[in-house]
């Protein structure tokens, strides 16, 4: 639908229909009826529906938010940024944002990590209570519509936005929740940051932050599709183990045509992006986390003497992942028809360093439009957190990936977008009045 220029004034416009667009523009209107005020909130799109890429995140699962309780705790996931969020989140947290889908009519569950999902594991499911939300809250929606700026005729306020067709938009408040630079075939294109550059806001460069990694080793391609629940990465560089906190991670990984992914490869891809400048990286897989090199070893023992009579090839099967029952017989230098009984100790204890030292090559990461979330965007210090408004300009409103937070995979962008898309809709519809 073309949208006019109109003498019409909205009380609240937002531009961006992605999870934190959604959430701010459902509770501005909402909470002006709860205080029985009558305000006007309109919600612009460019895409054709709402929720591009909600719909698929976590595989089309959507993993909705991480279930840590105490916030200090979330919060330190969110590195240097933490100390920014940490007034947003005392309003808006976990528990907040659990309770409003619970109580919203969409029961979740907990996966491994404090992960939450839809019951129903459908990204839908969340994009639907989010639209039931901006319906019974009386908020329109506008899609289609492409928004190319901001109109200003004073420093420190916007008057209007400025669509494509060349009409205009004009509003008491605004609230940009335009996203980052992932997906750009969602709508991402990072055109938020242009506008906010033009109005003196300070942009840190967005980069690829939580990003597939790229490996040469060919039997790591030839597992695509298999998935390990929980395995542990550690990088190496120079036959050195890295010290940073994020040369070490433990959860899922996930084995594709061109190397890994998944929330623990995620969480340590740009650690592994920022070493390869420097030389050549080793990821150390160890298949086996739950066991140390000690009690792996009485494992096998046990193993070997319980099946002494059946070969080495099927019963290894009993202790590790049936996928990679092949590639630990090509590099364990035991005879996969050698019986249990024949194994000998050197063979023994160069089996265990196998399992928990399991070589992969990284060669680089996939480009930002694979990225699940980027970094960079406006900086913190221009931000007001107990408002989400900006410091800069007094009717605008910044949520979601348009703000430079670092944040790890596993549910915590998603909570970020609920959090400060909440607390931007209660400040501006308290603004309006």
């Amino acid at each position: 639908m073309k949208i006019t220029a109109q003498e019409e004034i909205w009380d609240i416009a937002v531009i961006g229909g992605g999870p934190a667009g959604m959430m701010a523009a459902g509770r501005a209107a909402e909470k002006a009826r709860q205080e029985n005020r009558a305000i006007k909130v309109i919600l612009l799109e460019k895409n054709p529906g709402l929720g591009k890429k909600l719909l698929i995140t976590g595989g089309g699962r959507c993993n909705v938010l991480n279930n840590e309780p105490d916030t200090r705790s979330l919060l330190d996931k969110f590195k240097d940024s933490g100390k920014f969020l940490f007034s947003a989140f005392s309003k808006f947290s976990v528990k907040e944002a659990l309770n409003f889908f619970n109580s919203h009519g969409m029961p979740t569950k907990e996966e491994n990590d404090r992960r939450i999902f839809p019951l129903s594991n459908s990204s839908r499911s969340v994009r639907d209570v989010l639209e039931k939300y901006l319906d019974e809250s009386h908020v329109t929606v506008k899609s289609d519509v492409e928004v190319t700026g901001f109109v200003q005729t004073d420093p420190g306020r916007i008057d209007a936005i400025k669509l494509k067709d060349e009409s205009i938009i004009r509003a008491r408040s605004f609230i940009l929740a335009t996203g980052g630079l992932s997906y750009p075939e969602t709508g991402s294109t990072g055109q938020g940051f242009d506008w906010l550059a033009k109005l003196g806001h300070t942009i840190i460069k967005p980069t690829a932050a939580l990003v597939p990694v790229v490996v040469s080793d060919s039997w790591v391609k030839n597992l695509s599709g298999v998935s390990l629940k929980e395995a542990k990465l550690t990088l190496f560089q120079d036959g050195l183990k890295v010290t940073s906190k994020q040369a070490v991670k433990k959860g899922k990984i996930l084995f594709t045509h061109f190397g890994l992914s998944g929330p623990a490869i995620l969480n340590m891809s740009a650690e592994i992006g920022q070493l390869l400048k420097f030389g050549d990286v080793v990821i150390s897989l160890d298949l086996l986390p739950g066991h140390d090199y000690s009690t792996l070893n009485e494992a096998l023992q046990e193993l070997f003497k319980k099946e002494n009579v059946k070969k080495f090839k099927n019963a290894i099967t009993n202790l590790i992942p049936a996928a990679f029952v092949s590639i630990i017989l090509e590099r364990s230098n035991i005879d996969p028809d050698t019986f249990c009984n024949s194994v000998t100790r050197e063979q023994r204890l160069a089996l265990v360093k196998l399992l928990k030292d399991l070589h992969i090559h990284p060669t680089g990461l996939l480009g930002a439009d694979k990225a699940i979330i980027t970094s960079g965007g406006v900086a913190l210090e221009e931000v007001d957190f107990r408002t989400m408004q900006s410091r800069l300009i007094s009717n605008l409103y910044l949520v979601g990936d348009v703000l430079n937070v670092d944040r790890p995979s596993g549910g915590y962008s998603l909570q970020l977008c609920w959090t400060t898309g909440w607390v931007a809709g209660d400040s501006a519809s308290g603004a309006s009045i």
